[in-house]
């Protein structure tokens, strides 16, 4: 079985979400949208595989908001067609994040500013807790997805839909595939001076991801093998 994995920025990683698919027996074919030397220029030119021939698609998180059309206007195109294909095709999707939103607006939803960003560890209110735990998942965003129609969302907290499904697809505006790395990573990559700006302690967020490992290793399985199983397996 064949998995596309998008990688938007050199800084995340698919994680716990890809070591997961690699159980479940999934070779991992893995792009990155923006080099390592362009991240804070990240208006490059960017030629997407074609959605056809995949068993599943993963688009990651990204530091840039999907309707920055000055910093991704170059790209960001060709992603949502790429998704919008995958799904008349049925091929699943699992996005995450900035994937979450990609998906959301490439199915005719839409994405807004956040009425306020979460950074850190926060439980979510769930419909289905055998397929979305309530967490604690690690959060960093500042915007929010506008549902597309016929979708459904399986889970929420004050600030935006936390996840929803369509079709074959699932989004999640939560990082399940976050390890302690990638959260060093973001502070290095100026994640830390955000965190100060809204009141979040940089050294705690990375020593509580820290703690968080076995927990998080756990919701990320429940939520792949529920994701495989119960949305991109289906009719």
């Amino acid at each position: 079985m064949r998995a596309l994995v998008l990688m938007h920025d050199h800084a995340t990683e698919p994680g716990l979400i890809g070591a997961r698919l690699c159980e479940h027996g999934y070779d991992l074919t893995t792009v990155t949208v923006v080099p390592e030397d362009r991240y804070h220029s990240p208006d490059v030119s960017f030629d997407f595989p074609d959605a056809e021939g995949w068993d599943l698609i993963v688009s990651l998180g990204a530091p840039w908001s999907v309707y920055d059309e000055t910093a991704i206007g170059s790209w960001i195109g060709g992603e949502l067609a790429l998704l919008r294909k995958a799904h008349h095709l049925g091929v699943p999707v699992l996005g995450v994040c900035f994937g979450a939103q990609a998906l959301a607006t490439a199915l005719g939803g839409s994405v807004e500013a956040a009425p306020r960003p979460e950074i850190g560890w926060t439980r979510i209110d769930t419909d289905d807790a055998s397929l979305i735990p309530d967490g604690p998942w690690f959060q960093w965003h500042y915007d929010r997805c506008v549902l597309p129609p016929g979708a459904t969302e399986v889970a929420r907290n004050a600030v935006c839909a936390q996840a929803f499904r369509t079709g074959r697809s699932l989004g999640v505006q939560f990082h399940p595939e976050i390890t302690t790395d990638v959260v060093r990573r973001y502070l290095h990559l100026g994640g830390g001076k955000q965190c100060v700006r809204h009141g979040v302690d940089p050294e705690e967020l990375l020593a509580h991801s820290r703690a968080m490992e076995p927990v998080a290793r756990d919701n990320a399985r429940r939520l792949v093998d529920g994701f495989l199983h119960r949305v991109g397996g289906a009719d």
